[in-house]
């Protein structure tokens, strides 16, 4: 069994518009939801093999709080950058097969995109909001057999709802 869980960089900062998308920073809500979200599924998993993530700045900076909480090394994969189906797909199929629990992190609208290829008719999901996970869990034993027939959401959790629970 392979799971996966997308992780939606947390919220980042407009307050300095000459910066290029790629260099933007958290925010005063990204820095306090990464470590909170990082912990829930820390408490909630106990394991995770590898975090794979876009080298955007605050991509890279929530993964940064994840890999501290679970103590795993990130991989940076330029392509995660504004990813589609393609890019996540390649950046899954490269995993190395001794792993059964990974971490991505990127972007919208790729990552929601993404996610609803797993999910029931009535569980699309709008929307992954920033430090959003999706967890996508497959009865495969190998990640270059992984697809939407063999793999479905398992949870979707955000620092809002988390709250509410």
């Amino acid at each position: 069994m392979k799971t996966i869980y997308l992780v939606r960089h947390a919220k980042s900062s407009w307050s300095d518009m000459t910066l290029d998308d790629f260099d933007r920073p958290l925010n005063k809500r990204g820095k306090r939801d990464a470590p909170i979200m990082a912990q829930w599924l820390h408490d909630t998993t106990k394991q995770l093999d590898i975090i794979i993530s876009s080298p955007a700045k605050r991509a890279k900076a929530t993964a940064k709080q994840f890999a501290k909480v679970f103590k795993v090394d990130i991989d940076f994969h330029k392509s995660l950058y504004h990813a589609g189906d393609e890019e996540i797909l390649s950046a899954i199929f490269g995993v190395n097969e001794a792993y059964s629990k990974i971490a991505l992190f990127g972007h919208n609208p790729g990552f929601t995109y993404f996610a609803n290829k797993f999910v029931d008719g009535e569980s699309y999901i709008d929307n992954v909001p920033t430090c959003g996970i999706v967890c996508i869990q497959s009865t495969v034993d190998s990640w270059t057999s992984f697809n939407e027939s063999n793999s479905k959401v398992k949870f979707f959790i955000y620092p809002k709802k988390l709250n509410k629970e």
